[in-house]
């Protein structure tokens, strides 16, 4: 009777032993598993960060020439405006990229994956719902002023009640023809991937590889 009680209360502290070692592989399995796809989706963000970077540069080019050129043409209306289209235009490129930087610099990657999920949902976020749209408004009016401007060195003066009202309506209506085909593609179920292309395949791939950690964390 005593060897058997011996017998079990072994087999148990084995049994006991060999859980808490599977837990301890297990745990292992899954800290490497997490780091290989947080290097992934850290190398991942890195081409929009660079690409964010180049932006905030541009857009600081923009404000200090816009700002030099309508600062310097006071009185031609068509070079005035394009300086400040070009002014503004910089700010709003600056402030974007400066939105973004700071929202991947916020990212832990030590942080629980919940919290590094919430994060990069904040950025695709901003960028699809933001910025995305001003681009898309902003690309049907830009070429207007910068019309003026180029034709302005020439000599041509287009600054006419007729030529801005044609302007104008053509910039309305390319911004119409981007929301039909908007709300076509939503309609006929391509929103996920349209808001993907407005996100960013870094950010696409970082949710992708987020997935896939709390999916084997599950499991």
């Amino acid at each position: 009777m005593e060897l058997d009680e011996m017998t079990l209360d072994d087999m148990k502290q084995a049994w006991q032993a060999l859980g808490r070692k599977l837990e301890r592989q297990h745990a292992q399995n899954v800290q490497f598993f997490r780091e290989g796809r947080l290097d992934k989706l850290r190398r991942g963000l890195r081409p929009l960060m660079w690409g964010q970077w180049l932006q905030l540069a541009i857009g600081n080019v923009l404000v200090v020439c816009g700002a030099v050129l309508w600062a310097s043409h006071l009185h031609q209306s068509n070079v005035l405006v394009c300086g400040l289209v070009a002014h503004a235009y910089g700010l709003l490129l600056t402030i974007f990229a400066a939105r973004n930087l700071y929202l991947i610099h916020r990212i832990d990657y030590a942080a629980p994956v919940l919290d590094i999920q919430r994060r990069i949902a904040e950025l695709r976020a901003f960028r699809v719902r933001v910025e995305a749209p001003v681009n898309a408004v902003a690309g049907c009016f830009l070429w207007i002023p910068v019309l003026w401007a180029n034709l302005g060195f020439y000599g041509i003066d287009l600054w006419s009640p007729g030529f801005v009202g044609w302007a104008i309506a053509c910039g309305f209506v390319g911004l119409i023809s981007i929301a039909v085909v908007v709300w076509a593609m939503r309609r006929m179920g391509y929103g996920r991937k349209l808001d993907d292309y407005s996100a960013g395949r870094g950010i696409v791939r970082a949710q992708a590889a987020l997935e896939e950690i709390a999916r084997f964390e599950r499991d």
